[in-house]
């Protein structure tokens, strides 16, 4: 945890994705004052016709940004995330504003089990140093 998974509804290459993941990962790193080596990030391409966002119209195809992360960091910090997330998959994956939307799952810090890391995660808290 934090564990970030991108549906989208077209492919991209491996460059392309490899470097998205990078950009998110320094961004909730900064952002969310976390630790890069527990983020990880899943671009889960669905292909043609996988996802949709419904209109009052015809639905069209979209993608959307779930995010497990812990719990404790206020709104505002949330929506800051949120925005430059949603940037960096507009302009990585020539995405309209539209298109991408952002959810949150937030999970106490003891439901995340990191080996590499110690085992159990903490709860997260303001002072928590990145890196």
């Amino acid at each position: 945890m934090p564990y970030l998974q991108l549906d989208v509804s077209r492919t991209y290459p491996t460059d392309v994705k490899r470097e998205l993941a990078r950009r998110l990962g320094e961004i909730y790193s900064r952002i969310m004052q976390a630790d890069v080596r527990r983020i990880s990030i899943a671009i889960r391409e669905l292909g043609e016709g996988g996802l949709w966002r419904c209109t009052g119209e015809e639905p069209y195809p979209a993608a959307l940004l779930m995010c497990d992360i812990r719990h404790g960091r206020p709104a505002e910090q949330r929506a800051m995330l949120a925005e430059a997330l949603v940037s960096a998959c507009m302009e990585s994956l020539k995405l309209m504003i539209n298109e991408v939307n952002v959810e949150f799952t937030q999970h106490a810090g003891d439901e995340m089990y990191h080996p590499m890391l110690g085992g159990l995660s903490d709860d997260w808290s303001e002072n928590e140093a990145s890196g």
